[in-house]
């Protein structure tokens, strides 16, 4: 077995000094003055009902466009308010589906923005003009070649009229969109509501005072989402349905599994357990816990309830079990034994078997993580028995983003079970799985294949989910099902993805706290591990990129033939690159398969609905052709000039704006070394994309692992590393023994005399 390795050079960067053409219509496409002109009418409708409703003193307008459009490809000239570019107004995204030319079915963006009548009223204006010109010179149609001619043009005749970069503006926007219209939510409701409000220019609490909604203080989240009750939710429905950009119930029940077989293993005394020493340590944020149990000592248990509330012995089962496997899982499951020892945990209970309100579990996991910063992975495995939406993630995901953001630290998030334990091929995960930065784990059985009641993503019509699968057991036999300490009475024997979530804690909190990698790291090594060698094609909505090895020794150490390495850095600018990796090179040619997972934590707007994530890595990683660019392998071209990619493919083959960049060449029975160019180099690219220009761009860490697999069964580890050393990066090989050393003397106290 090779050990990984750790790769430190410099990483060059570069500004986006490239620049985009004058801007027409895509070859062969047209738009009619028809289509103008009713996109026109559909805005004097907007229009006349938002002069008649002043309310929330703007309007609001939702744009539909033809499919899923790029950023470029939105709004250019139409919507935009004085001074301000139409995309500085967008207050929502969501996807519906629809048909394109040929009659299939199609995702198709829809955009909700937040502008003064004056910019509907200016849009209306510009369409007539537009149409106007379009019918005088051109029989009612504009082509893609008409807009080519029209950029060339001196002097372009209707200046006067409308400016030619507006006159070209107005001609493209009117190309993508589809129709203009006023989004309106309608829904019975019976229980508490968390919802989302689309933000305009009157703070949130006077604006429902409006319309007869007081909200109190702590019944507010941030300044646009907020708890209603059932009454203030059809209130809202009833008077302003326009404003409601998501909602859903606040409830949540816990489904927890059933009592099963007791077995005592707690009958040897006080040598059951060592005391705690030097041990990392995992939070956990679930029900109660149960202090009588023989690990008590390696746990500092907080009730983060209401003192008035009264607790049942079944409220400290759920947490006790998901704490007693991150403390002493293999206790129990000697055959689930993972090598990586023991844990001290930090149990704070958020909540009873009976159920809990997510608004309240909300404001004490921001709290309890606030309190804990020296905690840096977090066990949450408690989860709404609902599906998430498909349109927007939900207040507990995107808190979690937040929170992870904010303070450094990854959540393992269990997938959810479906509510009655049994199969449900269709129903999505459940909240907060949805969470896109943390790390969400479904269930598998003793035999690698997906649990009975597992539940399945993608989450926000696109985003993975589950990212990983672990033994979370199956069905009722003992050997089947997962031991745990749920009181001071000896083990019991359950199922369900609460309890494959705390395996993944444990081997993440080795490899942030004893390893010492940073979580970008962490994350991308146990995906990496999971996935291995299968294909680039789609990710299974159940297993996620797979099941992660059992043994923490197969997650850092590799095959003799293959050589895996990572390497961390932060994008600086647009792009960041180095073209200096020396692969072996073996008669002109490199005998390597290879792969990369990429892991980093984007920043997140949950107002923006499906387009959650605001910053894109695009990962290019491959043999440094002549020419000086690499060629890929995974063929990514999406950023090359003269390319043409559509929005939702450039998504689903190079998962765009997704936060997990994974690409992996297929191994073939009949090897082909690939051709070693002139430099004999490989080469790591990342360009850098924002969906908003901010002024204030804050730098971004991210894990690369790549791994190189010998065609031939060599290994070439040895001559890598010399290699690497000669080109100027700093090889570190991973020990395992020598980083157990490390953490072991960094975690000694000192006493002084």
């Amino acid at each position: 077995m090779n050990n990984i390795l750790q790769l430190k050079g410099r990483f060059e960067k570069r500004k986006n000094d490239s620049r985009f053409g004058a801007p027409k219509l895509p070859k062969n496409q047209k738009v009619s003055s028809k289509h103008m002109l009713e996109l026109k009418q559909q805005l004097e409708i907007v229009k006349e009902y938002w002069t008649r409703n002043r309310d929330i003193e703007g309007a609001l307008v939702s744009v539909h466009y033809t499919r899923v459009v790029a950023k470029t490809n939105r709004l250019r000239n139409l919507l935009g308010d004085t001074g301000k570019k139409p995309i500085d107004s967008v207050r929502g995204a969501k996807f519906v589906t629809g048909k394109d030319a040929s009659g299939s079915l199609i995702h198709k963006h829809v955009f909700t923005h937040y502008v003064q009548i004056s910019a509907i009223e200016r849009a209306i204006s510009n369409l007539e003009k537009v149409a106007d010109i379009i019918n005088l010179d051109y029989k009612g149609v504009i082509t893609s070649k008409d807009t080519e001619t029209i950029g060339k043009e001196k002097p372009y005749k209707y200046d006067k009229k409308i400016k030619k970069t507006n006159f070209i503006a107005v001609i493209l926007d009117a190309f993508y969109v589809e129709k203009f219209a006023i989004d309106m939510r309608s829904e019975e409701v019976t229980e508490d509501t968390i919802v989302t409000i689309y933000r305009t220019d009157v703070d949130t609490k006077e604006l429902l005072r409006r319309f007869g909604i007081d909200v109190l203080e702590n019944r507010i989240i941030d300044e646009t989402t907020l708890l209603l009750n059932p009454g203030q939710m059809q209130t809202l429905y009833r008077k302003a349905p326009y404003l409601i950009s998501m909602s859903v119930t606040d409830f949540t029940r816990i489904n927890l599994e059933h009592d099963f077989e007791r077995e005592d293993f707690q009958s040897q005394g006080d040598d059951l357990i060592p005391k705690p020493s030097t041990e990392p340590t995992v939070g956990v944020i679930d029900t109660q816990f149960d202090e009588r149990v023989y690990f008590h000592e390696w746990v500092e248990y907080k009730n983060m309830l209401p003192e008035e509330i009264t607790l049942d012995k079944k409220d400290f089962y759920h947490g006790t079990a998901v704490t007693s496997i991150i403390v002493d899982g293999p206790k129990g499951n000697p055959k689930l034994d993972d090598g990586c020892g023991r844990f001290r945990v930090r149990h704070f209970g958020v909540a009873t078997q009976g159920g809990f309100s997510s608004f309240a579990v909300l404001r004490s996991i921001r709290e309890i993580v606030a309190n804990n910063q020296d905690i840096k992975v977090w066990n949450l495995s408690l989860g709404s028995p609902e599906s998430v939406k498909e349109n927007f993630i939900s207040p507990e995901g995107a808190e979690l983003d937040r929170i992870q953001r904010e303070y450094d630290v990854i959540f393992v998030v269990a997938g959810t079970n479906t509510p009655d334990g049994r199969a449900h091929p269709e129903m999505k995960v459940g909240s907060p799985a949805d969470s896109l930065n943390a790390l969400v784990v479904n269930s598998v059985n003793m035999k690698g294949e997906s649990a009975s009641y597992t539940r399945k993503g993608p989450v926000l019509s696109f985003f993975h989910k589950p990212d990983i699968s672990y033994y979370g057991g199956d069905g009722k036999k003992r050997d089947t099902q997962i031991a745990v300490c749920i009181d001071d009475l000896g083990a019991a024997y359950r199922t369900g993805t609460s309890f494959a979530a705390p395996w993944i804690t444990r081997k993440l909190a080795y490899l942030i706290h004893v390893m010492g990698l940073n979580r970008e790291t962490a994350k991308a090594l146990l995906i990496d591990s999971a996935a291995k060698w299968s294909g680039n094609g789609r990710i299974s909505d159940t297993l996620g990129y797979g099941v992660v090895p059992q043994r923490i020794e197969d997650i850092l150490h590799t095959e003799n033939d293959e050589i895996k390495f990572f390497i961390t850095g932060t994008t600086e600018d647009y792009e960041i690159y180095n073209y200096n990796l020396p692969v072996p090179v073996i008669d002109g040619k490199h005998p390597f398969y290879a792969r990369a997972v990429m892991s980093y934590f984007p920043p997140c707007d949950r107002n923006q609905g499906v387009d959650y994530t605001s910053t894109e890595m695009d990962l290019h990683f491959g043999r440094v052709q002549p020419n000086g660019k690499i060629k890929a392998i995974d063929d990514n071209k999406q950023s090359e000039e003269g390319q043409i990619l559509y929005e939702e493919d450039a998504r689903n083959i190079y998962r765009k704006w997704d936060n997990i960049k994974r690409i992996c060449e297929k191994v073939k029975t009949r090897a082909v070394p690939r051709k070693a160019y002139e430099s004999g180099m490989w080469g790591i690219s990342i360009l850098t994309k924002d969906r908003v220009t901010t002024k204030e761009k804050k730098n971004l860490q991210f894990g690369l692992v790549i791994t190189l697999k010998e065609m031939k069964g060599k290994n070439r580890i040895d001559e890598f590393m010399k290699n690497c050393m000669a080109h100027g990066w700093l090889v570190n090989r991973i020990d395992v023994e020598n980083q157990v050393d490390i953490y072991t003397l960094a975690e000694e106290e000192i006493e002084f005399e």
